[in-house]
């Protein structure tokens, strides 16, 4: 069975988020950002919901190139991203295609909008979604997810495509923890260490 069409998963680490359904705006609940102290049981739920947004992402298609993935690492500024996304606004202004421009422009609209919620980058980065998905029904669906991923986020992007991009939320789920190997017989020994997936 696939995964409900973009439902955030309970009490996700959401920051802002607002999903809509043609005119009708229908804001998320706000949680707390997360704590850079995680227990390993907090950690693992952080990890449960980041797998389910990842598997609701994946399952989002769009039409033409509308739909916005961006990750800004905790160093970076949001003054120079908003800047670089009113650049893509003046680019995606030329877009020949007229129903294909104003899904961009929405969709770039939209992120504009998230970063305005901001004053700083949050302590771990900030992931931010939006765009036009196209629902099982064929209709469109405009959504849009920010939030504070659960450890820091390393990785800068801003892709406009008819996906998702989600291979960075993937990296995060990847352990930390570190293993060591020691193997001996009569003939020696060898030693080795064991870390990530």
């Amino acid at each position: 069975p696939t995964p409900p069409l973009l439902s955030p998963p309970p009490s996700l680490r959401i920051v802002h988020s607002l999903t809509m359904a043609s005119s009708d705006q229908i804001p998320a609940q706000a949680a707390p950002s997360p704590s850079s102290s995680m227990n390993k049981a907090d950690q693992a739920i952080e990890q449960w919901k980041i797998k389910k947004l990842i598997r609701s992402l994946e399952a989002a298609k769009g039409n033409g190139t509308s739909m916005i993935s961006l990750i800004i690492p905790p160093k970076d500024q949001i003054s120079r991203v908003a800047k670089m996304l009113g650049d893509e606004f003046g680019t995606a202004s030329n877009i020949k295609n007229r129903v294909n421009r104003l899904s961009v422009l929405a969709a770039i609209t939209s992120a504009q909008q998230r970063l305005k919620l901001y004053n700083r980058v949050p302590t771990n980065g900030l992931v931010v979604y939006t765009g036009t998905i196209l629902t099982d029904e064929g209709k469109e669906k405009k959504v849009s997810f920010d939030f504070e991923p659960f450890k820091p986020i390393n990785t800068s992007l801003y892709l406009c495509d008819n996906r998702f991009h989600t291979e960075s939320l993937a990296e995060l789920l990847e352990s930390d923890e570190k293993f060591g190997f020691i193997v001996m017989d009569g003939n020696g020994a060898l030693f080795g260490t064991l870390s990530g997936s």
